[in-house]
């Protein structure tokens, strides 16, 4: 595999190799490894979005009335009793 590199990160390259005493190699496939492992987090954009939009929907007032959640309580529990099973249409 060839890659091309601009100069300031090759630079950036050999100090870092020199600095942990590693083969060039090492220091990219390590990188490579943590910058795949962070890959799957939020950006700071992402993160506040996303927080602006939970914050959001806790200012909207609930629609349903206490019988509604006493009733959904009630279904959660005795389905908690029952314990779980599929369907008889699972497949």
């Amino acid at each position: 595999m060839t890659l091309t590199l601009d100069e300031s990160t090759v630079m950036l390259l050999n100090q870092t190799a020199t600095r942990l005493a590693k083969p060039k190699s090492a220091v990219v496939r390590e990188a490579i490894r943590d910058y795949h492992a962070k890959s799957d987090r939020l950006t700071e954009t992402e993160r506040r979005r996303m927080l602006h939009v939970l914050q959001e929907y806790a200012k909207t007032p609930q629609t349903g009335t206490q019988a509604d959640v006493d009733r959904e309580l009630r279904q959660i529990r005795a389905s908690r009793r029952r314990g779980w099973s599929r369907p008889s249409d699972f497949k």
